[in-house]
C-alpha cells in the first residue's frame, strides 16, 4: 500500500572536511578585493558572527555546528530506516554536473539502475574536496553499491507526464561520473556514523541555480565578476506544482517512498546584500516559520526575485517537498533550524508524519 515520508536534510560540502576546514567558503570570500574592506572588517559583523569566527577563524564554532548537523542526520536516518521505504527519492540541485551547456532542464528523473558511488574519486571537484583529507580518513576506494529502483523511477515519470509535468529522463550519467554532490552527501551524512546505506534511491535533479547554473558553473565568483546570465529557474510555485504532482502519483502506487529534500538554506555566496559574507538569516526565518505554520500559501507567493535576492536558490528543492507535503496533507512531526553567520548557510532539518 503507498505511503509517503517526507524528509528535509542539508547536504553542505564542508561538513566533509576538518573542522579548521569547514569555514573556508568565507575564507575565500575574505579574499575578495571587490567587497568593501569596511564590510570585510571583523568589527563591523554582528556580534553573533565574531563570536563564531573568534580567534581560531571558527574552528571551535565548527565542532558544535557539525555536532548540531550530526544530531540532525541522525534524527532523520532514524525515521528514515524506521519507515523502511521502497525508494527514497532525493530532490536536489544539480550545478554544473550533469546540467550542462548542452541541456539545462528544469527538472529531471535519473532512472539509474544499481551503480557504483565513488565519493571521493567521483565528486572531487563538485564536493569542494580536490586535494583535501575528508574527515572519515577515506581514500579514493571508499564507495556504496547504490541501489536503483528503475523500474519505480519511470512509473514516476509516466505518471508526472500523465499530470502535465514536462518531466525530463536519464538512464545513464551525462557528464557527471556518477551522481551530483547534491545527492552523494545527501548519502555520505545520512551514512555519518558509517553503519551502511541500503535504501533504493531515485534521484531527482532539479535546476534550481537558473541564471547562474551556466554562467556561473552553478558554484562560487567573486562578487565583481561579469556574468552572461543564463534563463532563470522556474518559478517557486511551479516547483511546488511539481512536488504536489509527485505526490499525487506515488499516492496511487504500492509502494513505501520517502521524498527528501537535499539543500541547505540562504547561501552567503549568493546574497549581495551580506557581501556573500552571511546567509539572509531574517529571510530563511521567515521562510522556516511558514513551514512550521504550514502556511503554504506563503510558500507559494514567494517570487523568484525574493529567493535569489536572498540566496535561497537551492531552497527550491524545499518547495518541491512542501507542495508534496501540502497535497498529502502530512503534518510535520519535527525540525531544527540550525543556524550559522560564517558556516555559508544556515541549515534545516525536517521528518514530517507519513501519509
Amino acid at each position: 500500500m503507498a505511503e509517503i515520508l517526507g524528509l528535509g536534510l542539508t547536504h553542505y560540502p564542508p561538513l566533509c572536511v576538518p573542522d579548521a576546514e569547514m569555514a573556508s567558503p568565507l575564507s575565500w570570500t575574505l579574499q575578495d578585493p571587490s567587497i568593501p574592506a569596511a564590510a570585510k572588517d571583523l568589527k563591523n559583523w554582528p556580534a553573533a558572527m565574531q563570536s563564531e569566527w573568534a580567534e581560531d577563524f571558527g574552528t571551535k564554532a565548527a565542532a558544535e555546528h557539525r555536532r548540531q548537523l550530526v544530531a540532525g542526520f541522525d534524527r532523520v536516518r532514524a525515521a528514515l530506516d524506521a519507515f523502511r521505504p521502497d525508494a527514497v527519492v532525493i530532490w536536489g540541485d544539480d550545478q554544473y554536473e550533469n546540467f550542462k551547456e548542452d541541456l539545462i532542464p528544469p527538472f529531471a528523473v535519473l532512472a539509474f539502475d544499481d551503480l557504483d558511488l565513488y565519493p571521493w574519486h567521483h565528486a572531487q571537484a563538485s564536493s569542494m574536496m580536490k586535494g583535501r583529507a575528508n574527515v572519515w580518513g577515506e581514500d579514493a576506494s571508499k564507495h556504496y553499491h547504490l541501489r536503483g529502483r528503475p523500474d519505480i523511477a519511470k512509473d514516476l515519470v509516466t505518471g508526472l507526464l500523465e499530470h502535465d509535468i514536462d518531466i525530463a529522463y536519464a538512464y545513464k550519467p551525462l557528464h557527471h561520473a556518477s551522481l551530483g554532490h547534491a545527492f552523494t552527501n545527501a548519502i555520505l551524512f545520512l551514512d555519518y556514523r558509517r553503519r551502511g546505506y541500503d535504501h533504493p534511491t531515485i534521484c531527482f535533479p532539479l535546476n534550481c541555480y537558473g541564471r547562474r547554473v551556466v554562467s556561473a558553473k552553478g558554484f562560487m565568483t567573486r562578487m565583481d565578476a561579469a556574468l552572461d546570465f543564463d534563463p532563470p529557474s522556474p518559478s517557486p510555485k511551479r516547483f511546488m506544482q511539481v512536488g504536489a504532482a509527485t505526490a499525487r502519483v506515488l499516492k496511487e502506487s504500492p509502494w513505501r517512498v520517502a521524498l527528501v529534500a537535499s539543500s541547505s538554506w540562504s547561501h552567503a555566496f549568493l546574497c549581495d546584500s551580506t557581501f556573500r559574507l552571511r546567509p539572509d538569516t531574517p529571510a530563511d526565518r521567515r521562510l522556516y516559520k511558514a513551514m512550521c505554520d504550514a502556511d503554504y500559501d506563503r510558500w507559494r507567493a514567494t517570487s523568484l526575485k525574493a529567493l535569489e535576492d536572498a540566496g535561497q536558490q537551492e531552497v527550491l528543492n524545499w518547495f518541491a517537498l512542501a507542495g508534496a507535503m501540502e497535497e498529502l496533507g502530512a503534518p510535520l512531526k519535527w525540525s531544527e533550524f540550525v543556524e550559522t553567520h560564517i558556516f555559508n548557510s544556515n541549515k534545516v532539518f525536517a521528518v514530517y508524519a507519513a501519509a
